[in-house]
């Protein structure tokens, strides 16, 4: 009787626990940073973008990873724009993986008329003023984005990925 008792107490378990995942939040903070921090240094070494920033604006716009548009659209940057899902309504752009949203935002920035010159006068350690530029730019209209995402990098010490890297 308390071997069943033990069986169905774990079984119970299982099936909670299963249950919770799926319907809980698929990162954490720490889980988002590893799972995404070498794109975030690849793209800093091709383009020049801080890791940092994209780290911080892409866990600040996505919830690291949790937000719908980041799980049905593969949006982590809040971009606008069109998608063909049947999962979600939105007005936000759709991506067939993550990459190609991380990829998408930095291409942004350097199509933007606003954002070009963060290319050719500053370095990948400044983040500082990537954000205050990219948040001049107009990229999101909330008055304290840019100190959140300030924030984001120093509680989480993500500008420690803007050395870098040696990934090619």
């Amino acid at each position: 009787m308390l071997n069943i008792s033990k069986k169905l107490v774990v079984g119970l378990f299982v099936i909670v626990s299963s249950v919770s995942i799926s319907f809980g939040q698929k990162f954490s903070p720490k889980t988002y940073i590893d799972e995404h921090k070498e794109v975030a240094q690849q793209l800093m070494n091709e383009t020049g973008v801080p890791a940092s920033v994209i780290l911080a604006v892409a866990i600040h716009e996505s919830a690291y990873g949790n937000s719908r548009i980041a799980k049905y659209l593969n949006n982590h940057f809040g971009i606008k724009g069109k998608n063909n899902s049947k999962q979600i309504k939105s007005a936000y752009k759709g991506y067939s993986n993550v990459l190609e949203s991380y990829r998408d935002f930095v291409g942004l920035l350097q199509r933007r008329k606003s954002t070009q010159p963060l290319f050719t006068r500053t370095n990948n350690s400044d983040f500082d003023t990537w954000i205050k530029g990219i948040a001049r730019s107009g990229y999101s209209q909330s008055s304290d984005w840019s100190r959140k995402v300030t924030a984001t990098i120093e509680r989480y010490d993500l500008d420690q990925y803007d050395q870098h890297s040696g990934i090619n």
